[in-house]
């Protein structure tokens, strides 16, 4: 397995309780030969298809096998990594990352299977936010957000824009009180030497590593844990 220019945590072990279906959030189709899952690697794909050699670390729990046998028709377009999550690092999204980081290497880039871009440019956003890392050695695709039931369910963020760029000047996964967020992020993308510290995005912690990141704004972010019609 050759080195990897960029690294793509893909976190597919949750149970998606909110989501009320029978089969996992991931593979919910949106359209003939299309899922949610598709969409969201669409950027992934993007980062190959613009010369990069790209690692993709899929994490999964034995409840997962149905979403693991989908992803043998990427198995041409980039390397994959399976990762079963190791309890031991805690049964959340943060403990997926735990259990991920091993097996990256470069600039790491964090996209979750039931999150999907949308508008123009929403496919290159990701390969934007890797060349912005050297600013900060942190940067998100965010969308304007400023519903309070939307921002207590993501990663909120309130971004503040500073000679012409956007950065966050704030950031917490799921605050009880949204009160001063106004956007939140779909994809995060953190420099190797910062990539430690990734599991803290989503943590309950004070300290979120992403305060200070260069925010790439795009239309519209759709999350899909959850059934909306």
């Amino acid at each position: 397995m050759s080195v990897p220019d960029v690294s793509v945590i893909l976190p597919c072990a949750g149970f998606g309780t909110r989501f009320g279906a029978p089969y996992a959030k991931e593979l919910h189709c949106l359209a003939p030969e299309v899922t949610v899952l598709d969409r969201s690697l669409e950027s992934t794909v993007e980062l190959v298809k613009s010369g990069l050699d790209v690692r993709v670390v899929v994490v999964f729990g034995t409840h997962k096998l149905d979403t693991v046998s989908y992803l043998a028709r990427y198995a041409g377009t980039f390397q994959m990594v399976f990762v079963y999550q190791d309890e031991s690092y805690g049964p959340g999204l943060d403990g997926a990352i735990r259990s991920a980081l091993p097996m990256t290497h470069g600039p790491v880039a964090l996209v979750l299977p039931d999150i999907v871009v949308n508008g123009t440019g929403s496919a290159g956003s990701l390969r934007a936010a890797l060349e912005q890392i050297g600013v900060s050695g942190w940067s998100v695709v965010a969308a304007e957000e400023h519903d309070p039931l939307t921002l207590r369910q993501m990663g909120a963020l309130a971004v503040v824009e500073e000679g012409g760029v956007a950065r966050v000047g704030a950031a917490a996964d799921k605050p009880a009180d949204p009160s001063g967020f106004n956007a939140f992020w779909g994809m995060v993308a953190v420099a190797e030497e910062e990539a430690h510290r990734l599991p803290d995005v989503v943590s309950g912690g004070a300290d979120n590593p992403l305060v200070g990141a260069v925010a790439l704004m795009v239309e519209e972010i759709v999350n899909y844990n959850t059934v909306t019609g």
